[in-house]
């Protein structure tokens, strides 16, 4: 789990076993999972400088979402 200052984005989580990536962003407090993402975009979340710029280009529109 790791925990951000971002004004997006709280904390994200990834089960590498089955490719979720888990969000949960500061307007909510409920977890938002993105199953099939591969580990890289998870990487480049974590190392982005802006994580909702990040999440707006490479997640958002690009994997479907379970709450």
């Amino acid at each position: 789990m790791h925990y951000f200052s971002s004004t997006a984005i709280r904390a994200a989580s990834y089960d590498v076993s089955t490719r979720v990536l888990s969000l949960q962003f500061t307007s909510a407090v409920k977890w938002y999972d993105y199953p099939g993402v591969p580990r890289h975009i998870y990487q480049g979340l974590l190392d982005a400088t802006s994580k909702g710029t990040y999440f707006n280009r490479y997640i958002r529109d690009q994997y479907s979402v379970a709450v």
